[in-house]
């Protein structure tokens, strides 16, 4: 068993900061709080996710969320610390690819990108800016 897996709660306690200890001594201001973090955090971490796919800082909001819900949550924190280790992995696994895996996978991340705008109805909304009523321009979904 490692060092960091047997800290006891209150070892654990006292890592926290300082407000911590203050909310902790009453059951229902605690609850909130954990509660109000465990709702900001999802939320950030819902954002991410659902930027992953695009151009910016999906992977970033992605630990982001995870770094927020690790702060009240033991389990978010393995998974932060699992989540890292993989993205590490594939990002040095890429750095080593010849170029055309690099083109490969920059491909089907741009495929990602243009099929989430045309079921969004992206294009078919850019498409009435110029007048352009194609009709496989609109959102099976929305359309």
């Amino acid at each position: 068993m490692s060092d960091d897996v047997s800290v006891t709660t209150e070892q654990h306690d006292e890592t926290k900061p300082e407000h911590r200890h203050w909310f902790r001594r009453n059951p229902a201001l605690n609850l909130t709080y954990r509660i109000g973090v465990g709702v900001v955090g999802g939320l950030v971490l819902v954002a991410g996710v659902l930027m992953i796919p695009y151009p910016g800082p999906g992977w970033l909001v992605v630990f982001a969320g995870l770094a927020i819900l690790a702060t009240e949550f033991e389990w978010a924190g393995r998974v932060l610390r699992f989540a890292k280790r993989y993205y590490d992995a594939w990002v040095e696994w890429l750095k080593r690819q010849n170029l055309a895996v690099k083109a490969l996978v920059l491909a089907a991340t741009g495929l990602v990108v243009v099929a989430t705008c045309w079921l969004l109805g992206a294009f078919a909304l850019v498409g009435g800016w110029f007048g352009l009523d194609w009709p496989w321009l609109a959102s099976p979904i929305f359309s």
